[in-house]
């Protein structure tokens, strides 16, 4: 396996762990609609809450949550939109990002909840 895929795994593994312990079911991760995948789905009380998980490394320059371009953006949106029809969620939609940024003794995990607005342009 790449060492970026398994860093990126072990990223939304923490991410997913993260959103647990903050009171988030999550409903799917790594779903597929097409060639778009969303990392993670979660939901609380008020939201289903599609979070692009985003991990680097602690000497990586860029912050991870810039990685999240519009065009990204639009992908998640797209499939966001489809898992919203297919599975008809009649809550509030919110999009979220989860930067982890790992050492070799730390992590630090942000939650950037409003991150983005669906819109489709």
């Amino acid at each position: 396996m790449a060492e970026s895929h398994s860093l990126g795994q072990k990223g939304e593994d923490l991410a997913a762990d993260y959103l647990k312990k903050a009171g988030y079911k999550i409903r799917h991760r790594n779903w597929v609609y097409g060639k778009k995948e969303l990392d993670i789905i979660a939901e609380n009380n008020e939201f289903i809450v599609f979070v692009e998980v985003k991990t680097r490394n602690v000497n990586f320059s860029l912050a991870p949550a810039s990685a999240v371009t519009a065009e990204k953006q639009r992908s998640v949106i797209y499939a966001a939109d489809a898992y919203v029809r297919i599975f008809n969620t009649v809550k509030e939609n919110r999009f979220d990002i989860i930067t982890v940024v790992s050492g070799e003794e730390t992590t630090e995990i942000d939650h950037i909840e409003n991150a983005f607005y669906p819109t489709l342009r």
